[in-house]
């Protein structure tokens, strides 16, 4: 039987890099591993590390080679990045305190969007909270 396959690398495409990276890095405390400017020497990219040698690319929309949809599609549900159970009210205080309120939850799950309305799920399942 074949080794499942890993998650790689997640990409996302942002209106505004500079805060997104300030969401991602800053309220999620994902750290930067790269970033990437496009051939005019402009920001395009910021590539964050998440668990298991993968990476979060947030991409600005608009720049040249970044990812685009010319459809309608249903499209990523959301981006569930995985925490301690007994972290779950310390990462509530702060997406509040940051302006990102969670907006629904489940037993496992808190959910909040990004500064361009991603869905983000910080989720411990199947640990359930204390």
């Amino acid at each position: 039987m074949e080794t499942p396959l890993a998650v790689h690398h997640l990409a996302v495409v942002v209106a505004d890099l500079d805060r997104a990276e300030r969401f991602y890095t800053g309220v999620l405390g994902l750290p930067v591993l790269r970033r990437w400017d496009d051939a005019a020497g402009q920001p395009r990219s910021v590539w964050l590390a998440l668990g298991g040698g993968a990476f979060l690319a947030v991409e600005r929309a608009g720049a040249p080679n970044a990812p685009h949809r010319e459809d309608a599609a249903p499209g990523l549900h959301c981006l569930a990045l995985g925490i301690r159970p007994d972290a779950r009210e310390r990462f509530r205080a702060t997406l509040a305190e940051a302006g990102f309120p969670v907006e629904r939850e489940s037993p496992y799950t808190l959910y909040t969007r990004d500064p361009d309305g991603n869905l983000i799920g910080l989720s411990h399942f199947p640990d359930p909270a204390p």
